[in-house]
């Protein structure tokens, strides 16, 4: 990452804590993870805006992506599974606070630039995924931590069994025609749950484009 960048990134970050604070580890991760690698429209990369990535999907605004990571509570985790990799901005910013990063992407086109992306970026840790994200990836499971970046009416079953005990899963949930981030823990196998903030993500979908 080039100093200009570099510069950029740590100005976005400043911007994110200004409104919403970041742990330092996560602050650090806004600072170096490139993004304009991410956004097809690199004049407005660094705005606290989504921006559009093709197959009618979106990357979600720098404060969206830190509210779920600070959600997630995922620092130093040994594996966290996503669902919607997007662009993958969301699961680079993961890799540099957890171990493991498993990603999956319905669409092959997105996955494929994401993919792209992550080698380019030099990332050994981000690992994706072209399937249906309803399903998980459950040859890596348990997981410490599962994060959704697509909204749903209810989370999967399928995707809390994927759930380690004690870990958490944080999901854009549906209710009263509005968005919010939620947050879930899995406790001696039951589940608990928590209204966080309101949000616009694109919804979860079935099967693979």
């Amino acid at each position: 990452m080039d100093s200009l960048e570099q510069a950029r990134c740590q100005k976005m970050a400043d911007d994110i804590a200004d409104v919403i604070g970041l742990t330092p580890m996560v602050y650090r991760a806004f600072c170096s993870t490139p993004r304009t690698p991410f956004v097809p429209v690199s004049i407005n990369a660094f705005k606290l805006d989504a921006h559009p990535i093709g197959g009618n999907q979106w990357i979600s605004s720098p404060l969206t992506v830190a509210k779920m990571t600070l959600a997630l509570e995922a620092e130093n985790c040994d594996n966290i599974l996503e669902i919607g990799c997007g662009s993958g901005y969301q699961a680079v910013i993961l890799s540099k606070i957890a171990h493991r990063i498993f990603s999956i992407e319905r669409i092959e086109k997105l996955a494929l630039a994401a993919k792209a992306t992550i080698k380019k970026l030099n990332l050994n840790n981000v690992n994706i995924r072209y399937d249906d994200g309803n399903v998980g990836w459950s040859s890596y499971a348990p997981y410490d931590r599962i994060i959704l970046s697509c909204f749903c009416q209810s989370v999967p079953d399928r995707l809390f069994n994927q759930l380690k005990d004690g870990g958490i899963l944080v999901a854009p949930v549906a209710k009263d025609n509005k968005q919010y981030i939620t947050q879930y823990k899995k406790s001696n196998g039951e589940i608990t749950s928590k209204i966080l903030d309101e949000c616009v993500f694109v919804p979860l979908l079935d099967g693979k484009e």
